[in-house]
């Protein structure tokens, strides 16, 4: 440790990544019941070959070839081991820039909203008196559209009295067989063959 300029065994600790335990195992002289890969960072850390920690450390005589052929495998584990760690940030990288492209591209379809509605509701409130029904196009333009590019597309209108279906219906008060007519309370979603949201429905 002294040659390597390691001063203590918490700095060994730190340096080579390998734990209290398995430290304390090296020193007892179980060798064989310890990973390859913790004795490779052992003598990185330690500025040896690994041969040389195996020899001070334990009866074990290895084969130099031998030796050196596992040095040379643990060696490529470590670089395919560092070449996934570089895959993972390459993958966060690309989900942020995702993310940022897909909440970009939501504002574009929502920007007429985003700007006007604000103002609107604000006069609102300032004067009771305003019909709300102007306000509705503000709100229901980027809304359908953004559904529309996302292929969304509603189950039913809100209002409209169709036959009760199980499959994309939800009951909201009294019970009701299969094909009779209800009235639409809130509108549900699919997006293609997926079911997002059932619509909410109750007896006529």
């Amino acid at each position: 440790m002294q040659k390597a300029g390691v001063g203590n065994l918490k700095t060994l600790i730190k340096v080579s990544g390998v734990s209290e335990r398995q430290i304390l195992r090296l020193r007892r002289g179980e060798i064989e019941l310890m990973r390859l890969d913790t004795l490779l960072s052992l003598s990185q850390a330690l500025k040896i070959s690994l041969t040389e920690l195996i020899s001070c450390f334990s009866q074990i005589r290895l084969p130099i070839e031998s030796v050196n052929d596992k040095e040379d495998l643990l060696q490529k584990i470590t670089n395919l081991e560092k070449e996934y760690e570089r895959s993972l940030s390459q993958l966060a990288q690309q989900k942020n820039i995702l993310n940022q492209e897909f909440q970009q591209q939501s504002l574009q379809l929502l920007e007429s909203l985003i700007l006007q509605f604000p103002t609107a509701a604000h006069k609102a409130r300032e004067n009771p008196q305003l019909e709300a029904v102007k306000i509705l196009p503000l709100v229901e333009k980027p809304l359908e559209k953004l559904l529309q590019t996302w292929g969304v597309e509603a189950i039913a209108v809100v209002g409209a009295e169709i036959p009760y279906c199980q499959q994309y219906h939800q009951l909201m008060d009294s019970e009701v067989q299969p094909g009779e007519i209800v009235r639409v309370r809130y509108p549900g979603y699919r997006q293609g063959n997926k079911l997002l949201y059932r619509a909410k429905v109750s007896k006529i």
